[in-house]
């Protein structure tokens, strides 16, 4: 089965239908069916309509209580995979406006009370200055075009939700992500200042892990996790998004293994300090 990302939304109700028609054709009622899979039956209702979409565990359950064959199961289990996990390209953010992907970030941001970001190539938006944002934010190969002007705006705009003290933030940065020179001596060295400024904000955690550390694994990509409810991760030309409870607790336990070789507080401070002294001789 291949994966067409603009077909999320397709997937999620041709899933419904299946799942539907096989609880039919076995001659089960939903209230019989939901006792089998330990489920409610409401929430085998909803599944089945396509206003709930079924964790890849929850399909699992169903195919085991409907009894069905080891190869259909197969097909089924790869729909529901590829049905909790969407992806927007680029193009189509810049068709609909940038600022409205700022929009939903902030809407993720609101319901969610700890937010973890991984970062090994670039900062977090949450954490970028104004210069350092609209370099990030106008790339020399830039995909899809569109004006940024309001999508900086909203940008800072959202980096409000910092100072919520009903939410917590870790921000875990490779070295890499921090030295990048994306912009020019002054304003990298400014970018960092203010780092230092936000990890003294009692629900703020800025991590940096080391070039200097030894590390059993690669940083393969930017991450987000928004508590135990999705995934997001960053490509060039766009962002995959993950619903699977089993993908959100590999990317849980990814970020706690890579915490555990970092350094935060005072230490982290440090490192940010002398990097953004580094900067400012070089002006």
């Amino acid at each position: 089965m291949t994966h067409d990302p603009g077909r999320a939304g397709e997937q999620r109700l041709d899933l419904a239908a299946a799942l539907k028609d096989l609880r039919r054709a076995s001659g089960l009622s939903g209230e019989r069916l939901a006792v089998r899979c330990g489920m409610s039956q409401s929430k085998i209702s909803r599944i089945e309509n396509g206003k709930a979409l079924p964790s890849v565990v929850d399909v699992q359950q169903i195919l085991n209580g409907l009894g069905v064959d080891e190869d259909l199961a197969r097909e089924l289990l790869a729909l529901a995979s590829l049905a909790n996990a969407e992806y927007e390209d680029v193009r189509s953010s810049v068709r609909r406006g940038l600022h409205i992907r700022q929009r939903e970030l902030a809407a993720l941001e609101a319901g969610a009370a700890h937010i973890r970001h991984f970062l090994p190539a670039m900062l977090s938006g949450l954490l970028q200055t104004p210069e350092y944002m609209r370099t990030a934010m106008s790339p020399p190969v830039d995909p899809a075009g569109g004006d940024v002007s309001q999508a900086i705006a909203l940008k800072l705009e959202r980096q409000a939700v910092l100072y919520d003290q009903g939410k917590h933030f870790d921000f875990l940065l490779t070295e890499s992500a921090v030295r990048w020179r994306l912009c020019e001596p002054l304003v990298m060295a400014t970018q960092l200042d203010r780092l230092i400024s936000l990890s003294h904000l009692p629900n703020v955690t800025i991590r940096i892990l080391p070039l200097s550390t030894q590390v059993a694994d690669a940083p393969f990509h930017t991450f987000t996790v928004y508590g135990a409810r999705l995934v997001t991760i960053e490509l060039f030309t766009g962002r995959l998004v993950l619903r699977d409870p089993k993908d959100i607790e590999h990317y849980r336990s990814l970020f706690d293994y890579f915490c555990a070789e970092s350094v935060d507080s005072d230490a982290a401070r440090a490192l940010l300090d002398r990097w953004s002294a580094e900067f400012r001789r070089t002006t």
